[in-house]
């Protein structure tokens, strides 16, 4: 299967994750976090012969995993949450621009940058759903910098470190859901779970934070990233539209320019010359 099909794969499990997201809001993120990502490893379990990694690939996954959505979290924390998540997408361009920086091979050319540029304004169209982003400094965008650029140095590194087999992503998994769940029972209160949330904290453990690292470090390692960076912008685009299909709420203008924006410098950004 080409690579770009697996980062699709891997998109439309992440779309999801808004929905999802809505639906257990009443659980402490590290709680929900650490639950999801320990349930998504758990297919991997076993393949565990396949875990045994140098210890800088380990740090290198508990860097992308554990780090991304520790710093997130700290972010919609402190900064107004829709403008943090505009911020938080700047991670699909970061992996653009910081390909040929990161993988020795590669160039940057107008069409991949343009391209990127194009998805981010798609991005911020569909994020921001036609509203103006409120004006104030807040310090909480700063982690939220900083979760882009681990997940787009997370995904290139993984190109950079001694080849390792997609399984041993499971073990990436587990060690950052149990950092996680760490992370809950010193900053968080204690919660009583009801029999639906943990069927969607499966569902969520399954695709979201399960299934969509493995197809996504498959993509990685096979396929261009500056492609895979640009397609990436399809995420936010199809998290916004399910959410909006989900709740009920009319599609407006701004999906529908999103999409454009997004699809077209997917095009152009496949097709770029390399």
């Amino acid at each position: 299967m080409h690579p770009n099909l697996y980062a699709l794969a891997a998109i439309a499990l992440w779309a999801s994750l808004a929905t999802l997201g809505v639906a257990l809001n009443h659980v402490p993120p590290f709680l929900l976090t650490g639950l999801a990502l320990v349930i998504g490893s758990v297919p991997a379990w076993p393949l565990a012969r396949h875990w045994r990694v140098p210890p800088r690939t380990l740090a290198l996954g508990i860097y992308g995993l554990f780090g991304y959505h520790f710093l997130l979290f700290i972010a919609l924390r402190h900064a107004p949450a829709v403008e943090a998540n505009l911020v938080n997408y700047l991670w699909p361009l970061l992996i653009v621009v910081l390909a040929p920086v990161i993988l020795p091979g590669l160039r940057l050319t107008g069409a991949h940058v343009g391209a990127a540029l194009a998805g981010f304004a798609g991005a911020a169209v569909a994020i921001l759903g036609g509203r103006e982003a409120s004006g104030g400094w807040s310090w909480g965008y700063l982690p939220a910098l900083a979760s882009a650029f681990l997940w787009a140095t997370y995904s290139l590194g993984t190109k950079r470190v001694p080849a390792f087999p997609t399984a041993a992503i499971g073990l990436f998994g587990l060690v950052s859901g149990l950092l996680s769940l760490a992370c809950h029972a010193a900053l968080e209160p204690n919660a009583d779970l009801s029999g639906r949330d943990w069927l969607l904290i499966a569902v969520m453990g399954l695709g979201p934070l399960g299934a969509a690292f493995f197809l996504w470090d498959k993509a990685l390692k096979g396929g261009d990233p500056r492609q895979i960076g640009v397609l990436s912008y399809i995420t936010p685009l199809a998290s916004t539209s399910l959410l909006l299909a989900v709740t009920g709420r009319a599609f407006t203008w701004s999906i529908a320019l999103a999409a454009a924006l997004i699809v077209g410098a997917a095009i152009v950004g496949t097709r770029a010359k390399a």
